[in-house]
């Protein structure tokens, strides 16, 4: 006698349907992701303009006309830097004649760099007649920016010791302090957007080991801060060292 065939249950030959389905569903899903993923929010695309037109208080909309900005904010903070810096060396028409100063970019912005021998006789604060024309016309273009303005006064490591300055801090703040107190008074810059700090030999360009390096040093550099630069990238912080200040000897000034 033959065993009785197994009895198929009809029901199960669609199962593959099921299975077939939640991977159709899924890849459904991935798709509706990626391409939510791929739309421009036009409200957040607004605010990014925005912001980055104020970070250097840009005249007009800094991602008109090229849309890989958009891809990149930071290039776009480049961009802004690159503009000031130029619109600064134009004033200055330093790509036509030789001044001692400098100009530089970083995270915290713009910085120029004004050697002492432009500013200040050695071992004095007092500003020199002949550097005011430079001043002014640096002041002219700081005034038509809504950025904060740092200045900074360094020395070299040479020590001082008169009566006026009983040490390099001493020279250094005084330095700064003469400068951002000109662009105030002469020129009306708020004094809200002006802060002034004194790092004496502590944050030098080169090391102290020539004359040539001790006198890129003796400077002042007036920052000018990008606003809004934390939204986009992590803003270099540097603080003034609070180290006390050093007495010498002898009344000879290096700086």
């Amino acid at each position: 006698m033959r065993p009785p065939r197994k009895h198929t249950d009809p029901e199960n030959s669609d199962r593959w349907l099921l299975t077939y389905a939640d991977l159709i569903t899924l890849l459904l899903g991935l798709f509706v992701m990626l391409y939510a993923m791929s739309k421009i929010d036009a409200g957040k695309y607004s605010e990014v303009v925005t912001a980055l037109n104020g970070v250097f208080g840009a005249p007009r909309g800094i991602l008109t006309g090229n849309p890989t900005l958009l891809e990149n904010p930071a290039n776009a903070l480049q961009s802004e830097k690159q503009r000031i810096a130029q619109e600064i060396r134009s004033a200055l028409h330093l790509d036509e004649r030789t001044l001692p100063i400098t100009i530089s970019e970083n995270e915290r912005g713009v910085t120029v760099h004004i050697m002492e021998e432009l500013l200040f006789a050695s071992g004095s604060a007092d500003l020199k007649q002949a550097s005011l024309v430079t001043l002014d016309t640096l002041a002219a273009v700081l005034r038509s920016l809504p950025n904060d303005l740092r200045v900074e006064g360094h020395t070299d490591n040479v020590p001082i010791n008169t009566a006026q300055f009983p040490s390099n801090w001493h020279l250094s703040v005084a330095r700064a302090l003469n400068v951002a107190y000109y662009v105030i008074q002469r020129h009306g810059l708020t004094q809200e957007r002006v802060s002034v700090v004194g790092y004496s030999e502590f944050q030098p360009l080169a090391p102290n080991t020539t004359a040539e390096n001790r006198s890129c040093n003796r400077r002042v550099d007036i920052v000018i801060v990008a606003n809004g630069m934390r939204e986009f990238q992590r803003q270099f912080q540097q603080q003034p060292v609070t180290a006390a200040p050093r007495r010498s000897g002898t009344g000879r000034s290096g700086t």
